[in-house]
């Protein structure tokens, strides 16, 4: 490993703010988890194959269905709903609840930028709203997916607006937002230009054709091409 130049590996710290987007994507749906890891004695209860809805506002798709949808069995997919409506119990996230929950990883920080970016990812279909089949689809992806399909999650969360693109700007409020979010704990220690140069290292590797904006095909190869990132991509893999 250290035969490798830093023009063909991003440092460790500029490497770690990627793997945080990647990370911080999963820590919704692991709090849920592991929340109701003590309590999976409801297995053994009379329990129908579908969920209890009785005091929920939004009803979510089927068992059934949700398991040909996603890459969980029946049985976790109840573990995930429970973990669900226990944080939601109206059967919805909006944003500001989505910040509140999310507020509660990072004391030291101010992670509600971040969290905003990150309710837009799991909101795909920009209703204002996160409903359990929203969270449960990019939790899916996010956990189970193959390596492409999880790098394009993460590409969806830094392109902002949406056009197919990151551009530098996007890049550069995503990284401030991770900083923000990691408050005093940040390492290195987080100077005024820090998350310029990080962007510009990204963008030295992922922009290969150098014209100012990183496609899809860029970002999944330029990640794959790093071992530490594609490292935390494993770290959830068997979190269930």
């Amino acid at each position: 490993m250290h035969a490798r130049t830093h023009a063909h590996t991003l440092n460790q710290s500029q490497t770690q703010t990627l793997c945080v987007a990647v990370k911080m994507g999963l820590v919704m749906g692991t709090f849920s988890m592991q929340s109701n890891k003590q309590d999976r004695t409801y297995r053994k209860d009379k329990i129908d194959d579908d969920f209890e809805l009785s005091i929920v506002c939004h009803r979510p798709e089927g068992l059934d269905k949700l398991e040909a949808q996603t890459n969980f069995s029946k049985q976790e997919l109840q573990v995930l709903y429970r973990g669900f409506k226990n944080e939601c119990p109206s059967g919805v996230v909006n944003e500001d609840t989505f910040k509140q929950i999310y507020a509660q990883f990072f004391p030291h920080g101010d992670a509600s930028t971040y969290a905003h970016y990150l309710f837009n990812a799991f909101d795909s279909a920009h209703s204002g709203s996160i409903k359990f089949e929203d969270f449960i689809m990019a939790l899916s992806t996010l956990l189970r997916g193959s390596v492409r399909e999880k790098l394009t999650w993460t590409f969806n969360l830094y392109d902002i607006n949406r056009d197919g693109y990151i551009n530098k700007e996007e890049m550069t409020d995503i990284v401030r937002a991770i900083y923000d979010m990691m408050g005093k704990y940040t390492y290195p220690a987080l100077k005024t230009d820090t998350p310029k140069q990080h962007v510009d290292a990204f963008f030295q590797k992922m922009d290969k054709n150098r014209d100012g904006v990183v496609t899809l095909d860029e970002f999944i190869l330029s990640c794959q091409e790093d071992e530490n990132i594609m490292r935390s991509l494993q770290l959830f893999k068997n979190v269930i």
